[in-house]
């Protein structure tokens, strides 16, 4: 399995610029699939290339572990890991002006 499977990452260029994912599969060096279980469900991900994406040092390890044995994730269980990923790694950072800090490129 590959170790970014599972991995959190943020979208950096696109229409869903800041936009936070799970990797669900790696289909080369340079594309990844990715999915939020939302607007990008598990049995329709978005392949991004990787430059696309800044990678955060967070793996939401059920979701890795269902990969990993061959087993399709729910959308539901993709958002839930996601949901606490997020509020987790990013917590509720804000600038000196009150407004969320912007995540991405």
């Amino acid at each position: 399995m590959h170790e970014s499977i599972g991995q959190l990452v943020t979208s950096r260029a696109g229409r869903d610029r800041g936009r936070p994912y799970l990797v669900v599969a790696v289909l080369d060096d340079r594309f990844v699939l990715v999915a939020d279980g939302d607007l990008r469900p598990v049995d329709r991900p978005k392949r991004k290339n990787v430059r696309h994406l800044v990678f955060h040092r967070a793996w939401a390890q059920e979701i890795r572990e269902q990969l990993a044995a061959g087993k399709r994730p729910a959308n539901a269980e993709l958002r839930r890991a996601l949901t606490a990923l997020v509020e987790a790694y990013f917590g509720e950072r804000e600038d000196e002006d009150g407004k969320p800090e912007v995540q991405g490129g």
